[in-house]
């Protein structure tokens, strides 16, 4: 099966435009790229939804190109393609980037309150609203999202982020997408969101795992990196 092309699934409190770097290099590598706004983030003109309408977006994304796409689902993603993969028969190739990879019946909080305890800083700095849904801290968010951008890369991307629905926290995915797609974990050791080994039990559902070094966000601080691991993907 050839690979045709990326799509890129944002986290929470994300847009299209947090992968603006990695689409750099792959435009540079000659491998077509895309970034989706997941309903109400970036600049979506959607209202804000929840796991299965954040699901139905990539499921349309899907439709407007080419079969066999590898999708890619970072953070809170990973739950939303773990969804779309289970109403679309066009992805090759899923990659979860410190993301939540779901059995059936979870969602992203039941996971975490099912899993063995492990703190993160990413809890301290989530504000919570009284119309349900969360902001970050944006005076802490880049520091903690992006240690290894510069200061100003830190500063563009908090300010751009954006109200997370609590509810696509909350649904819970329909089955486990990664028991008939092909799918790789990349397992960031640093992360200070998403537990290392949280990452860990999820990883162990993925037919293939990749470690790095790394924060929250590998596709920012080290965009090579994560080029690297789709193009090694794509010339299988």
């Amino acid at each position: 099966m050839t690979i045709s092309n990326v799509l890129l699934v944002h986290g929470a409190w994300h847009g299209a435009w947090c992968w603006a770097s990695l689409q750099q290099v792959l435009d540079e590598r000659g491998i077509p790229s895309h970034a989706i706004d997941l309903p109400g983030h970036g600049i979506s003109p959607l209202p804000l939804g929840n796991l299965q309408s954040d699901a139905a977006a990539v499921v349309a994304a899907l439709e407007s190109l080419p079969p066999n796409t590898l999708v890619v689902g970072h953070s809170y993603g990973g739950a939303v393609i773990s969804q779309a993969a289970l109403q679309s028969d066009r992805i090759a190739h899923l990659v979860y980037i410190a993301a939540f990879a779901l059995e059936p019946g979870e969602s992203v909080n039941g996971f975490l309150k099912s899993a063995p305890r492990h703190k993160v800083e990413l809890g301290e700095i989530i504000v919570p609203s009284e119309n349900g849904t969360t902001a970050l801290d944006i005076e802490r968010a880049g520091a903690l999202l992006y240690p290894g951008s510069s200061a100003e890369t830190q500063s563009a991307h908090a300010r751009r982020l954006s109200p997370q629905p609590i509810a696509t926290m909350t649904q819970e995915v329909e089955g486990a997408s990664t028991r008939h797609v092909d799918a790789t974990y990349v397992l960031c050791n640093q992360d200070r969101a998403v537990h290392p080994e949280h990452q860990r039990i999820m990883a162990s559902r993925c037919s293939t795992v990749i470690e790095l070094d790394s924060d929250h966000s590998p596709y920012v601080d080290d965009p090579e990196r994560i080029a690297d691991i789709i193009d090694g993907i794509m010339s299988a």
